[in-house]
C-alpha cells in the first residue's frame, strides 16, 4: 500500500469542493465552494484513528450564475446569514486497497447533522519539483438536500421539480504531506 500516513494539508489551488444537482429534471448544474478549511490526519496502520474535518463557508458558493447563487445563499436554501458554515467530520476511515477508501462521517448543514459515506479514489502520490509529496484523490457522496432543511420546492408541469432533491457532493483533492 502506498504511504498516505500523517498530516495532509489540502492545497486550495488544486482542490475543488463542489456539487451537482439536476435543474428542471433535464440538465445538470455544477458549483463549487471557494472558502473552506480542512484538517486531514491519516493513520494507515489504524485507520479508525484517522481524523478528517472540513468547514465550508456557505456564502462562497459559485455555480457560474450570480442570480442562482444569490437564491441559493438565501432562506430557500443555505440561509447563509443564519448558517454561515457547513461541516464534515469523519467518524470512520477504511482503506479498501491501495487506491480506494471509504470515509464515513457527520455532515452538518443548517444545524442538521446526518451520517454520509464518501467513496474515495486515491490517485496516488508523487514528489513535486520542490520536494513536497503530493497526494491526489477524488471523493463523492449523494445526499437528499431536504434531509438537511434545504426545502425549496418548485413543481414542474410534468410532475418533476425545478431543483432535484438528490445532490452529489464531489471533492477533487490534492494534498501535501507534512
Amino acid at each position: 500500500m502506498a504511504d498516505y500516513n500523517g498530516i495532509i494539508e489540502l492545497d486550495p489551488a488544486h482542490t475543488a469542493i463542489g456539487f451537482v444537482a439536476r435543474h428542471a429534471m433535464v440538465t445538470k448544474v455544477r458549483g463549487t465552494f471557494s472558502d473552506w478549511t480542512a484538517e486531514v490526519n491519516i493513520d494507515q496502520e489504524n485507520p479508525s484513528n484517522s481524523t478528517i474535518k472540513a468547514v465550508i463557508k456557505t456564502a462562497s458558493i459559485n455555480s457560474g450564475n450570480e442570480d442562482r447563487d444569490g437564491h441559493v445563499r438565501g432562506e430557500d436554501f443555505f440561509d447563509v446569514e443564519k448558517y454561515p458554515e457547513m461541516t464534515f467530520e469523519a467518524t470512520d476511515v477504511k482503506f479498501d486497497g491501495d487506491h480506494t477508501a471509504t470515509v464515513t462521517g457527520d455532515l452538518t448543514i443548517k444545524q442538521t447533522t446526518k451520517p454520509v459515506t464518501l467513496d474515495v479514489e486515491i490517485a496516488g502520490s508523487e514528489v513535486d519539483p520542490w520536494g513536497a509529496t503530493r497526494v491526489g484523490f477524488d471523493a463523492s457522496t449523494t445526499i437528499n438536500r431536504k434531509d438537511f432543511g434545504l426545502d425549496f420546492h418548485a413543481p414542474l408541469n410534468s410532475g418533476g421539480v425545478l431543483v432535484s432533491e438528490k445532490i452529489t457532493i464531489e471533492i477533487e483533492g490534492s494534498g501535501i504531506k507534512k
